[in-house]
């Protein structure tokens, strides 16, 4: 009798905010990545009618609205940890995706950037393309984002950030951190 649980895969960025959800197989380690959900946000207009704190911060609730439910019914997440950055505006989106992973109140197995890469391509540097494609490979029948183009539904580039989130869960698969979590299931499950 297989073990199912609830998973959910993170790809945090303030723009365009990844999160992947389904099932994992305990016995098996299959994984069937089942919906996706893209936040995406955009800065408040030109105008000078709003402060920047205060549009970071409906920024911030709408990314948390939307990933919330799913992590709600999540037993574990995977989530790739952003990296700092040079200048102060990408740092504040770093903050604030650093937040809203902190107010995850589920185990959290944290997955480096270079760690997804290694993983899908064999070396530090994988183009965006080969990851999708590697998690369209690996996840066929999940609801990957598609628009019409001459008449044919075709992929979009949006998968870009939703493939980043099923690879952080296959990564995620493989640490000593996941392992540990998952044998304290197994006993409870």
């Amino acid at each position: 009798m297989s073990k199912l649980i609830k998973i959910v895969g993170l790809d945090p960025s303030m723009s365009n905010f990844g999160i992947a959800a389904g099932t994992l197989d305990l016995d098996t380690n299959e994984v069937k990545v089942t919906r996706f959900e893209l936040a995406e946000t955009k800065a408040g207009g030109k105008k000078k009618t709003v402060r920047v704190n205060s549009d970071d911060l409906r920024r911030a609730g709408e990314i948390w609205a939307k990933a919330k439910p799913m992590i709600d019914e999540a037993h574990i997440v995977f989530a790739e940890l952003p990296v700092g950055s040079q200048s102060s505006r990408a740092q504040t989106s770093y903050g604030i995706c650093i937040g809203v992973l902190a107010s995850i109140q589920k185990p959290l197995i944290q997955i480096a950037p270079d760690e997804i890469k290694k993983y899908v391509g064999g070396k530090a540097s994988v183009a965006k393309e080969d990851i999708i494609e590697w998690a369209i490979k690996e996840q066929p029948d999940a609801p990957w984002l598609r628009h019409k183009s001459k008449g044919e539904m075709v992929l979009t580039g949006k998968n870009e950030h939703l493939a980043d989130a099923v690879a952080a869960i296959y990564v995620g698969l493989d640490t000593d951190q996941f392992k540990q979590v998952v044998s304290v299931l197994k006993a409870i499950l």
